[in-house]
């Protein structure tokens, strides 16, 4: 995916347009024309960039696991090389990080929760992989802020907001939300919150 500030590529224009309409239809629901369409191109003309819908699903759903990881371990990266920056701060700077994919990219949370399974073996052990690793950097945060957590807990905790903020899809339309900054503050209050109802 490309970053906020850079124009998408066309593979990356694709991929969007493939996982919106995955998540509204289903995988086996879209066709390659179709997406093919939503981009401006010939559904053929898609062959070019993936070799199918397979490959589609599989870059979505392991490109997103990685970016999380990557980016999480960026913000723990910036936190050391501050110094003075305390967990708590990290711990804020990782749920901000979980809140902009969560209402950025909305299709993508429908997508694993929905299409997962459909990944080749090798792929979806990739994605659980990237997961597992994203997890553990979240325990080791949420355990430097609340040092009486035990790790089985502490983990518990983590997944438990994971559930909460990839909530969003059921949030409805982008525009039916009540401004961006509110959704995201309550997000980050509720996230908060149960970290600190776990570690009393």
């Amino acid at each position: 995916m490309a970053t906020r500030t850079d124009a998408p590529t066309r593979r990356e224009q694709i991929l969007k347009e493939a996982a919106r309409l995955f998540a509204e239809r289903g995988f086996h629901g879209v066709g390659v024309d179709e997406i093919g369409a939503a981009v401006g191109i010939s559904g053929p003309g898609l062959y070019r960039h993936f070799a199918g819908k397979d490959a589609m699903l599989a870059e979505l759903l392991v490109g997103i696991s990685g970016q999380l990881l990557t980016g999480a371990k960026r913000r723990l990266s910036e936190a050391e090389a501050d110094g003075g920056v305390g967990a708590g701060v990290v711990l804020d700077s990782l749920i901000e990080g979980h809140i902009d994919f969560a209402l950025d990219d909305r299709p993508l949370i429908t997508l694993h929760d929905r299409e997962l399974d459909r990944l080749r073996d090798s792929d979806r052990k990739m994605v659980r992989q990237l997961q597992r690793q994203y997890v553990e950097l979240w325990v080791g945060v949420v355990r430097e802020v609340y040092p009486g957590l035990g790790e089985p807990a502490a983990r518990s905790a983590v997944h438990s907001v994971f559930g909460l903020l990839n909530s969003t899809p059921h949030l409805g339309r982008t525009g039916a939300l009540a401004g961006r900054g509110a959704v995201a503050e309550l997000l980050h209050r509720m996230a908060r919150g149960a970290f600190a109802a776990a570690g009393e």
